[in-house]
């Protein structure tokens, strides 16, 4: 995200750091980078040390999930894939209705262009990984949002969206997509069925450019918050490769996901910040792609 949260209490943040992974962090730096959680740097006399995020808490994540994710990129790690940038125990700790994860600072960039063969090579060795031996048990994936998606839709655009300088736009089209909607969320259930027939190994979840960084030791992926047993084809996508019917559920996925938490974005308050603007820009593009 581009700002930080504004009722954060950083002394007690940076203390929570100190206590749970490091009591010799001094320092902590708001990144605008990413979107959906919060992050910082973290610095050990005026040098980075960690990565620190601050996930929100709610239908997507618990404290205990969280960590049942990163335990798991954790010993993918240990099985000798170099390219997963896995947090340090003890993985989520709560604070303020979220969760805060640590991860060694990576000295590198930002991947600009996704190279296809790079990323599909990783993604070969993580679909390899023995589920067995890896010795953790991984977070199952299941529907993101409900059946009932576009009747708790309805309900929502009973009313004005008076909150915000996007809610009315944002309202409206909802209203114009409410058929669409009906038809993505029947066919996401649809495939989702299909999905149980289908070979289940260790998926990121959203492995795309924005989160790979080039190192000097090579291209790794970042933010496994996402990790998760399911079709290939959850990972598949970035790439464009797999089984169609399988591609087709998690391109519904993505978007019934990301139009289910900008509806409860603009129905609330919200008001015009970076954020706000990238937020209300992707939530028409899902809308209306």
């Amino acid at each position: 995200m581009n700002e930080p949260p504004a009722d954060l209490d950083i002394a007690e943040f940076l203390r929570l750091v100190q206590r749970s992974w490091d009591a010799s962090v001094d320092e902590l730096t708001h990144l605008s980078v990413g979107f959906g959680a919060h992050h910082w740097r973290a610095d050990v006399r005026g040098s980075a040390r960690y990565f620190v995020t601050l996930d929100g808490l709610g239908e997507r994540h618990t404290v205990e999930t969280l960590r049942a994710a990163y335990a798991g990129a954790a010993a993918l790690a240990r099985t000798g894939l170099t390219f997963v940038a896995a947090p340090i125990e003890p993985f989520a700790v709560p604070l303020e209705g979220g969760a805060v994860s640590v991860t060694p600072w990576l000295d590198g960039t930002p991947v600009a262009v996704i190279d296809t063969g790079t990323t599909a090579a990783m993604l070969r060795q993580l679909h390899a990984v023995d589920l067995i031996a890896l010795g953790v048990e991984l977070p199952p994936w299941q529907p993101v949002v409900g059946p009932d998606l576009p009747e708790r839709l309805a309900e929502w655009v009973r009313h004005r969206w008076a909150q915000g300088p996007y809610g009315e736009r944002s309202r409206a089209a909802v209203v114009a997509a409410r058929d669409d909607i009906g038809r993505w969320t029947d066919r996401y259930f649809e495939l989702a069925q299909v999905a149980r027939t289908r070979p289940w190994v260790a998926t990121h979840g959203e492995p795309g450019m924005q989160n790979q960084m080039i190192t000097a030791s090579g291209t790794v992926l970042v933010d496994w918050e996402s990790l998760k047993l399911a079709p290939a084809e959850r990972d598949l996508r970035t790439i464009e490769c797999g089984d169609r019917l399988m591609l087709e559920l998690f391109d519904l996925e993505w978007r019934l996901d990301e139009i289910n938490q900008y509806t409860a974005w603009f129905a609330g308050p919200h008001g015009d910040t970076t954020d706000d603007r990238v937020a209300f820009e992707d939530f028409m593009h899902e809308l209306t792609r």
